[in-house]
């Protein structure tokens, strides 16, 4: 290829792609690098938000993503930056006008942060620390059984907490006291906090519900 198609190549991808490798830099900051391949000279063209420490023109070695002509997606696959954090790359082929391969945009998410996230959730949520409830504790745990009920209950009617309606509240009470939740000590109070209803509003429909049994 000569080198005014190589000029024209590198412009177009430049002018077709630049805009879209900084909007999805923009969307992922700080964690995103996108680069703009040429495969015609097999070197960078454009970087938007540089993490890899690369230079324009600097060689594409391409061969690491095992590039095919007959691509259009590749990836996701891992790769170690400078920084020694892991980041996780997908390549899109770039195309001209007759279909040609004649580029590629390479996104290269750095994971590292995501990883140490992860490490810390699994430290602090990892059940190989949590032994069962002392029994000695927590014999008359009414509120653990309100809370699970109550979540079962929800879970079953495809409802969240905070979208009940009056008409849910009202079933909830009355399938609450059919499992005899209130018979615990202020277990009325606690169930008008959790379903932010009136403490008033409970004892009315619980005597609703107790005319009608």
């Amino acid at each position: 290829m000569t080198n005014n198609n190589k000029t024209t190549n590198t412009g177009m991808l430049k002018q077709r792609y630049a805009a879209v490798a900084d909007g999805i830099a923009l969307l992922f900051s700080g964690y995103a690098e996108i680069v703009i391949h040429d495969l015609a000279s097999q070197s960078v063209v454009y970087i938007a938000n540089n993490i890899s420490k690369r230079q324009l023109g600097d060689a594409s070695a391409l061969e690491e993503v095992d590039f095919s002509q007959t691509s259009d997606v590749i990836g996701p696959y891992e790769k170690l930056n400078w920084d020694g954090h892991k980041i996780r790359s997908t390549s899109v082929v770039l195309r001209d006008d007759n279909f040609e391969a004649i580029g590629m945009l390479c996104i290269n998410m750095s994971i590292g942060a995501f990883e140490a996230a992860r490490e810390m959730l699994e430290l602090f949520l990892g059940s190989n620390k949590v032994i069962p409830q002392p029994e000695i504790l927590f014999h008359d745990d009414w509120q653990e059984r309100i809370n699970t009920f109550t979540h079962a209950w929800l879970k079953e009617h495809k409802l969240s907490i905070n979208i009940l309606t009056h008409a849910n509240k009202r079933q909830l009470v009355e399938a609450l006291f059919h499992q005899g939740a209130f018979n615990g000590k202020s277990a009325a109070n606690y169930i008008a906090n959790i379903l932010n209803m009136g403490r008033a509003t409970v004892f009315k429909y619980l005597k609703e519900i107790k005319q009608q049994a």
